[in-house]
């Protein structure tokens, strides 16, 4: 990400964040090659643990030649043959909506860095099966989008939980993560990627 460096300087005005900054170190997430196939990917993994999430993707893979696959040859794959790799009902349908809207162009993903953070989401959630929670992941991850907090994240809420005595049974607990993270604005992406890590370690 740009003004990584900047962004990291705002942010460890937050003490909790300077202690994480400072304990990790400069955590800078590259961007996926390819737009598609890394959609694709967290569509199947959406609920998942990371290793059924790589089991149930590797499987996918074996059902295409050299391992590589287009929204073409997706589509070419039978609902029953998806399911059978052990992708749920829904997730095999979502696969064949974005391979169709891909093709028909009315999903263009080389497209989304002209469109704001809202935008993006209305445009990706289109596709049947993308919830704001994926869009959201795309935003930070593969957009490298600056200032997303993703309120929905379970490991978010844990995070806040955890480092900020929130109670995660509140009814107002969204709207404390709101008021707690106003001040790491513009750069909410790059605290949420040293919540995440303090939640692994």
């Amino acid at each position: 990400m740009q003004d990584l460096n900047k962004a990291l300087r705002h942010l460890k005005k937050d003490p909790v964040l300077k202690a994480l900054i400072d304990r990790f170190g400069s955590i800078n997430y590259q961007p996926p090659p390819d737009r598609f196939t890394n959609l694709v990917s967290e569509i199947i993994g959406q609920q998942l643990s990371s290793k059924a999430a790589d089991t149930i993707y590797s499987r996918f893979l074996t059902l295409f030649p050299n391992k590589k696959f287009t929204p073409k040859l997706i589509l070419n794959q039978p609902l029953e043959k998806l399911r059978g790799i052990g992708t749920s009902w829904a997730k095999a349908r979502s696969l064949h909506d974005l391979s169709q809207k891909v093709l028909a162009k009315t999903v263009q993903l080389d497209q989304l860095d002209s469109l704001s953070d809202e935008e993006v989401i209305a445009h990706l959630t289109a596709v049947k099966g993308i919830g704001r929670w994926t869009a959201e992941m795309k935003l930070m991850f593969t957009l490298q989008r600056p200032d997303i907090l993703p309120l929905d994240d379970v490991g978010i809420q844990n995070a806040f939980v955890k480092h900020y005595g929130l109670n995660r049974k509140h009814k107002n607990l969204k709207k404390f993560m709101v008021n707690v993270a106003e001040p790491w604005k513009p750069y909410r992406t790059v605290a949420c990627w040293y919540l995440w890590k303090s939640l692994d370690n």
